[in-house]
């Protein structure tokens, strides 16, 4: 998929994915990977700007783990965030059913 398309709605997938809970950044990468069927195949370049960005503005939480002998930084969905991704699937729906009623063809 072509990035530019995906810019405006990657902060929502991101929150949409932590909603199920916690997870470390590559986690992330995979489940938008999986969750897309490979349409969302992003480097950790895109995603781990993204983490960053809404842990700054609040809508996530972040804190260290170990397991498995290895350190990870794994973010929570907070309750801004949880609004935050509310608001982005209200737009969302509102988006596709305009975009829709522009690309309908004419009958």
């Amino acid at each position: 998929m072509k990035s530019e398309i995906l810019k405006g709605h990657l902060d929502v997938l991101v929150l949409r994915v932590l909603e199920d809970g916690p997870s470390h950044g590559y986690r992330v990468i995979e489940l938008l990977r999986t969750r897309s069927a490979g349409t969302f195949d992003l480097p950790e370049g895109t995603v781990y700007p993204v983490l960053h960005r809404l842990e700054r503005r609040g809508l996530l939480s972040s804190s260290w783990t170990t397991g498995a002998g290895r350190r990870r930084r794994v973010y929570s969905l907070t309750g801004p965030g949880r609004l935050a991704l509310a608001a982005g699937r209200q737009d969302w729906a509102h988006f596709t059913v305009a975009v829709g009623a522009v690309l309908k063809e004419a009958t």
